[in-house]
């Protein structure tokens, strides 16, 4: 049995933006003009999951999708640092965000660690394997990029090695325990 995985970033945030650490935000107003330049453009699934995050939510409603919530496509946890602007922490907590930056099982932030995400995001594909069906699932970068290091067997720290932009697209397929990358795609080819 195969199955068809796609992964959709959430469109952009004030938060995406403004190079800070997400928090639970509505979606900007160039999210909302890539969305409209999206809608329509996307194939047919046989079910279509997304975030609890407002973000997501407003992508699939933008996107005139009927998506269900799933837990395990929540954004990293990012504990304290939640709505903090990169440059603020890293003046403010330089060794803490290096550390961070550096090794991919700290969690200065008092949240998730990326290998906490890697961990959540495998063994949600892991339980994905016993179905034979076409996946969207609308999420964060963070997950996305959790994806793509699972299917590529890649340790946590390729995490911060992988970019995916607002509305960028990720395929994977996978099947008796294995994972395929079939594309990643900027926001701007799939318009």
């Amino acid at each position: 049995m195969t199955i068809r995985l796609h992964l959709l970033c959430s469109a952009s945030t004030a938060s995406v933006c403004g190079v800070a650490f997400p928090k639970d935000e509505p979606v900007d107003p160039l999210g909302r003009k890539g969305l409209f330049k999206l809608s329509g453009r996307l194939p047919t699934y046989d079910r279509i999951l997304r975030s609890p995050a407002r973000c997501a939510e407003q992508t699939a409603e933008g996107l005139a999708l009927d998506a269900d919530s799933e837990p395990a496509l929540r954004d990293c946890n990012f504990g304290r640092w939640t709505g903090r602007a990169l440059e603020e922490l890293h003046a403010r907590e330089p060794d803490a965000l290096e550390e961070w930056l550096r090794n991919p099982a700290a969690a200065p932030h008092g949240g998730e660690s990326f290998t906490d995400v890697m961990k959540r995001v495998g063994g949600w594909m892991d339980a994905l394997q016993a179905q034979s069906r076409s996946i969207l699932a609308i999420t964060h970068a963070a997950v996305i990029r959790a994806a793509i290091a699972n299917a590529l067997d890649a340790t946590p720290s390729s995490i911060l090695r992988i970019d995916v932009s607002p509305l960028g697209f990720a395929k994977l397929s996978g099947g008796k325990g294995r994972w395929r990358l079939s594309a990643l795609v900027p926001s701007k080819h799939l318009r």
